[in-house]
């Protein structure tokens, strides 16, 4: 599923995305502390990977950046008060039971898309993710690589300012991976921020310009990538480097 907050008017031209700040954001349930306290700003294009083990809190500060979910204690919030354009990739895509192109001229509907520029818009991002040949078929009909570009193709037509991806490749196939990575490329060559979730450490190295490294539902390290892979500094952090068990 690609969700896109607020009503925008959809545009070839990224505008700057404003900054993105976490300060002492804590989430919990049933009593117990799941993330947090947790401090950082985001005011660069990234791509910032979101780092840790499983349980390390990853999803839920993505989603808490996104706005899906509300925190316990603590402010989200964007430099200049207005929210971003902003989108959300999720590891397990979730489409509506139409056609490929109908599932992107929806998203568009939606966000206030005018009738005249949606199938253009929708055709246009198919095409850039090989899925042109596919423009008619059942969106669940398509295989899991596929369904993972159509919801990136989706984002893609939205024109986000920021785009979260939450563990877009772990059931995918080498092919698959490398045509999600690629896609990543060119969001972030288009001037849209990224912030992507990912256990793979391999994944990271080639895709990182800085991490948030998570362990226990604490930030440990937020750091250029460079210096994460190098010269982790946090116990959790250098174990998680070496490949190494973190608790």
């Amino acid at each position: 599923m690609t969700s896109l907050s607020a009503s925008h008017r959809v545009s070839s031209t990224i505008a700057p995305p404003p900054a993105l700040r976490f300060e002492g954001v804590t989430f919990s349930h049933e009593d117990k502390v799941l993330l947090g306290p947790c401090s950082f700003t985001l005011d660069g294009i990234g791509p910032t990977l979101v780092m840790g083990p499983n349980g390390a809190g990853k999803s839920l500060l993505l989603r808490l950046a996104h706005g899906l979910l509300s925190p316990g204690q603590g402010k989200v919030s964007w430099s200049g008060g207005t929210p971003p354009r902003q989108a959300m990739v999720f590891q397990q895509p979730v489409l509506l039971r139409r056609s490929a192109v109908a599932n992107l001229i929806h998203a568009l509907a939606v966000n206030n898309v005018p009738r005249r520029e949606r199938g253009k818009l929708a055709l246009g991002a198919l095409e850039r993710f090989g899925l042109a040949a596919c423009a008619k078929t059942p969106a669940r009909l398509l295989s899991g690589g596929q369904q993972q570009r159509l919801t990136l193709a989706r984002a893609w037509a939205l024109s986000p300012q920021v785009l979260f991806l939450d563990e877009p490749t772990s059931a995918l196939d080498p092919a698959a991976i490398k045509a999600v990575e690629t896609a990543v490329h060119d969001f972030h060559q288009r001037g849209t921020r990224i912030v992507m979730t990912t256990h793979d450490i391999h994944q990271a190295r080639r895709l990182a310009g800085d991490v948030l490294f998570l362990s226990g539902g604490k930030l440990r390290e937020h750091t250029p990538a460079e210096t994460f892979f190098n010269q982790p500094v946090s116990p959790q952090a250098q174990a998680f480097v070496a490949g190494e068990l973190v608790e």
